[in-house]
C-alpha cells in the first residue's frame, strides 16, 4: 500500500540585523514572543519554548526553541555588537506564509535589515 505523503516541508531561514536585543531578564517576553510567533502562522506548540540566556562574552545572547506539531521553531539572538544579530528558523510540515514571520519579527525586534532564504525541503533543497 502506497503511504500518500501530504506534508509541505517549508524551510524559512532568516537572518535579521535588529535594534531591540532581549537580556536575560527578558525571558519570558521572548518565551511569550514565541508563542504568539506559533498562533501567528497557525501552528500548534507541542513542547516548549525553552529560553536561555548565554552570558559568556563573545557569545552572549537569548536561545529560544519550541516544539511544533508539524516541526520546530529556533531563535538565536546575539547582543554584543550594535545592531544585535538574530537568527531564526522555522521548518514546518504544513504550509505557512513568511510574511507572517517577517511582520513579527518587525514587531519586537525593530529590523534594520532583514534576509532570507524559504526552502521547499520535499525532494531536494529548492529556494520558494
Amino acid at each position: 500500500m502506497e503511504v500518500l505523503m501530504t506534508q509541505q516541508h517549508k524551510h524559512l531561514i532568516v537572518r535579521a540585523d535588529i535594534s531591540w536585543c532581549p537580556k536575560e531578564e527578558d525571558l519570558n517576553k521572548i518565551s511569550d514572543w514565541i508563542r504568539s510567533l506559533i498562533k501567528e502562522i497557525d501552528m500548534n506548540l507541542l513542547s516548549g519554548p525553552y529560553t536561555m540566556y548565554v552570558n559568556e562574552k563573545g557569545n552572549k545572547g537569548m536561545t529560544s526553541v519550541a516544539i511544533i506539531e508539524t516541526s520546530h521553531i529556533a531563535l538565536h539572538i546575539w547582543d554584543e555588537t550594535s545592531p544585535g544579530l538574530m537568527q531564526l528558523d522555522v521548518y514546518s510540515c504544513a504550509n505557512f506564509f513568511p510574511q507572517r514571520v517577517f511582520n513579527k519579527v518587525n514587531e519586537l525586534f525593530k529590523t534594520t535589515k532583514m534576509e532570507y532564504k524559504f526552502l521547499d525541503r520535499e525532494k531536494e533543497l529548492v529556494e520558494v
